[in-house]
Parts: C-alpha cells; sequence; structure tokens
C-alpha cells in the first residue's frame, strides 16, 4: 500500500464510531486505533460497573485519540445502568416537570458520571418532538409535544452535558417525533411541508445549535418535501443543504447507526457509510452488529467511493471535537440525589391510593424497543407479590382470586400502543374499582376509574417515586 493509499485509509477508518462485544476491547479495535479509528459506541454488553468502564476506556486512550460515545438519556435508554435500570429520570419526565434548571442538573450530573468513566461524547438529548402518541422510537424519550418546551429542555440538556465537558449530540436530525414506523426496521416518512418542518421539527434543533451543541445525529427518516425517498443519513439536502446551510453548524454531524435495516435492507451497510459522509457526515456510528470484517469493508468502501477533500472535512471537525474535550471530572455533588429529587416532582397521582394491605403487583409485560433494550422496570414495592405476565396469556379471574381481600396493584408500561394490556387493566378493574393502575411509559391512555399513577418512564428512579407515592 502506497503511503497516499494509507493515508486515505486513515481518513477513512478516522470516520467510524465501531462496537465490539464484551467488557474489554479486542486486539483489532485497539490496532485500528494506533492507525487512525475514529473511535467507539459502547452499549449495554460492554458495562459492568464504573471501575470496568474506566479500565476500558483508558485502555482504549492508551491506543489512540478515540471518541468514546454512548447513549446515556436518562429514563429508559441508559447503557452505565443497563442491567439495573437507570437511577435518572427521562425527557418525558423533565418535560412533566418543566424546570429547565431541573434538567440542567439531572444532565450535568448525567454528563459528570459519563467524564468520571472516561466518556466524552453522549449520544443525547433526544429533542424530538413527539407529535405522534404511537410512535414506537421515541415516546418517552422526548420532552413532550409542545414545540417551545422540546426547545428550551434541549438547551438545557446541551448545555448540562458540556458544562463538564462531555459533548452532546443532539438527535434525530431532522426530527424523529412525527414518525410510526421504527428506523430500526424500515424507513420512516416524515409527510410534511418544510414550513411544518421549520416551525415544528427544526426548532429545538436550531435552538441546540445556537447554545453551542458539538454534535448532532441524523436520523434515518424520509422527509419527501426535502429528501425524497432518501433517509436523512443519506441526503444532502438535508445534512448539507438544511444542517450546515440553512442552520448554520459547523460542529461534529453523526450518523445514527448504521447497521439498522432502514440503511441495510436499502442501501446496504459500506454503501450507507460512503453515501452519509458524501451528504455531509462526519462521524459514523456503525451499531453493535458489525463485526471486523464488515469493519475492514466499510473502510475500503469509503476510501474507494469518498472524496479526500470530504475525508478532510470531517477529520478537522473532529479534530476540533477532541481538542475541546476534558480530562475527565469526578461526578457531580448531588448525581446521586437529583435523579430521585427529579423523579419524585415528576410523578403524577390522580385518584386517591387507598391504604396497602398485602398488596399483589401484577405488571404486564410490554416488549422493548430495540434502542432501549432489555433494561429491566417495574416496581420494587416491599413486602409485595409481583407477578409479570403476558397480557395476551393472561385470564383475569385467577388474578381476581388471587387478589381477593388484598390490594391490587397493575403497572402498565405506553398502554396506549398496546390493545392487550389495555383490555387487561379494563378487565381487572371493572372487577375491582379499587385496583391503583401505574403507567410507566406515556400516560396516554387510562381507564376511566382506579387511582392512577403516571411515572412518565421506567426507569429506577421513576419506580421508586411511585412506591413512594404509593406507601405514603
Amino acid at each position: 500500500m502506497s503511503q497516499s493509499d494509507r493515508g486515505l485509509r486513515r481518513l477513512a477508518a478516522g470516520t467510524l464510531l465501531v462496537a465490539f462485544q464484551g467488557t474489554t476491547a479486542p486486539g483489532w479495535v485497539l490496532r485500528e486505533l494506533e492507525h487512525g479509528l475514529g473511535g467507539v459506541t459502547l452499549f449495554g454488553f460492554n458495562v459492568g460497573d464504573p471501575a470496568q468502564v474506566a479500565e476500558l476506556t483508558g485502555s482504549l486512550r492508551a491506543a489512540g485519540e478515540p471518541v468514546i460515545s454512548l447513549d446515556e438519556e436518562g429514563g429508559d435508554v441508559t447503557r452505565l445502568a443497563y442491567h439495573v435500570g437507570s437511577p435518572y429520570p427521562g425527557n418525558a419526565a423533565l418535560g412533566a416537570v418543566d424546570d429547565v434548571e431541573l434538567t440542567h442538573r439531572v444532565y450535568r450530573a448525567i454528563g459528570s458520571e459519563l467524564a468520571a468513566c472516561g466518556i466524552n461524547l453522549d449520544m443525547a438529548p433526544d429533542a424530538d418532538v413527539n407529535t405522534a402518541d404511537d410512535n414506537p422510537v421515541v415516546g418517552t424519550r422526548s420532552f413532550g409535544n409542545d414545540t417551545a418546551l422540546v426547545a428550551r429542555h434541549t438547551v438545557a440538556a446541551v448545555r448540562g452535558l458540556q458544562s463538564v465537558n462531555v459533548a452532546a449530540c443532539v438527535k434525530h436530525f431532522p426530527g424523529h417525533g412525527a414518525t410510526r414506523v421504527d428506523s430500526h426496521l424500515a424507513i420512516p416518512v416524515v409527510d410534511v411541508t418544510l414550513d411544518v418542518l421549520r416551525e415544528r421539527e427544526l426548532v429545538p434543533f436550531r435552538a441546540a445549535i445556537q447554545a453551542g451543541a458539538k454534535s448532532v445525529m441524523t436520523a434515518h427518516v424520509a422527509v419527501p418535501a426535502l429528501t425524497g425517498q432518501t433517509p436523512a443519513t443519506l441526503s444532502p439536502a438535508a445534512l448539507t443543504g438544511l444542517l450546515r446551510d440553512e442552520l448554520g453548524f459547523d460542529g461534529v454531524v453523526v450518523s445514527d447507526a448504521l447497521d439498522m435495516h432502514a440503511i441495510t435492507k436499502s442501501v446496504g451497510l459500506a454503501g450507507g457509510a460512503a453515501r452519509s459522509l458524501i451528504a455531509g457526515a462526519d462521524l459514523l456510528c456503525l451499531g453493535p452488529i458489525p463485526d471486523y470484517a464488515a469493519v475492514q469493508q466499510v473502510i475500503a468502501e469509503i476510501a474507494a467511493t469518498v472524496p479526500a477533500e470530504r475525508l478532510e472535512e470531517a477529520a478537522a471537525r473532529v479534530a476540533a471535537l477532541r481538542a475541546w474535550f476534558g480530562d475527565g471530572l469526578a461526578a457531580a455533588a448531588d448525581h446521586a440525589v437529583i435523579g430521585l429529587a427529579a423523579a419524585r416532582r415528576a410523578v403524577r397521582l390522580t385518584g386517591s391510593p387507598n391504604p396497602l394491605s398485602d398488596p399483589l403487583v401484577v405488571e404486564i409485560d410490554t416488549p422493548p424497543t430495540i434502542a432501549v433494550g432489555d433494561v429491566p422496570w417495574g416496581l420494587e414495592l416491599p413486602e409485595a407479590e409481583t407477578i409479570r405476565l403476558k397480557p395476551d396469556d393472561a385470564d383475569p379471574k385467577p388474578l381476581l382470586e388471587r387478589a381477593s381481600g388484598r390490594s391490587l396493584i397493575v403497572v402498565v408500561k405506553d398502554a396506549h400502543r398496546h390493545s392487550a394490556s389495555r383490555r387487561l387493566v379494563t378487565m381487572l378493574v371493572t372487577a375491582r374499582p379499587d385496583t391503583t393502575v401505574i403507567e410507566m411509559g406515556l400516560p396516554i391512555w387510562r381507564p376511566e376509574s382506579a387511582a392512577y399513577i403516571a411515572t412518565y418512564g421506567a426507569a429506577r428512579a421513576n419506580a421508586q417515586a411511585a412506591v413512594e407515592l404509593l406507601t405514603a
């Protein structure tokens, strides 16, 4: 390989954020970091505890100058707390409280924990205006459906993270909140005019850019008025024309994970990587699926098809981001309490639960989204019997018999999106009007009777706030 080819390969590798299995870095990742690999994205399967993550990131930094990223949104989407649930409520809860100083403090605490673990880029906050109630991928990850509210809390989140030198990555540009399809599985469509896009979806992104957001993540969504049938991740009109030229963003553009079907089932992983760079992206998140052979194919495709000047432009932006990163900070003093304090302020009670007596907790299972993953959720009510069941398989009669003479508490998650959950809740509440229903997703549907608690998320902090309300 000639010197010029090696230089081109280094530029191509420098655009990639790769993933790997396990809690230690494999040899190929360390070797590629020595040769200019952009960095890594960590997932739940890379995380044991904070000390292990710090050791892992230390080994990565010893090999190169990596961007080390993960999705730590608080609430349902967590990587550091993937195995136990987040100690921080997510955006829906923060939007329900609507205190921008609280949002700033929560995100500063999250950023402090990330910095202490050696992570320098957080794929957060979610700036989507969630205008579709049945959105399968956003939901409680959004601050809400009011454009101005989402914008002011997005700014607070960006400033909170970046106050401890963890770069924010505002997502999912140009907006995923009006979709009803999961981009992990297909290409969602946001079929609105450019005027609506500018007045609704783009407002939080514009505000975040003006607040100094260091990076923006693309969405694999098609906006026919802007991108035709092409996902924004692959669209020069979206990434260069709209994001760069119109909104004036000159930070790092990060692609959403390119292993999603919206990309792999249309143009393929390597083709999608090259097209995203040509469209205006600077760093490519490959997602958790590709192995080293696939990474090598992506590097080769980029080197062969993306103009060198475009790769040099991307490298310059990433270099500026690296220069901004701090060395890592100790966790903020209030990180242990701010999450629960925020969750307590978010929880809402309608009606009056009866005092608890030998409670039976029925958790109606909801399949996790791909973005959330298999993060534990539910109620940890002391001295209660807890049953988790799938609503399609549930017979209410034995549940009611088991609950006879006892307090009955039914826990659901996004009941508005699952008809079987709604049917089961309705049958139980009809037979037992003294039931308490706890909604740990978006509180869009509720039974006509029964005491009702809305937590605005299923994080560990949300659950604890609900328990405190029940046992007060």
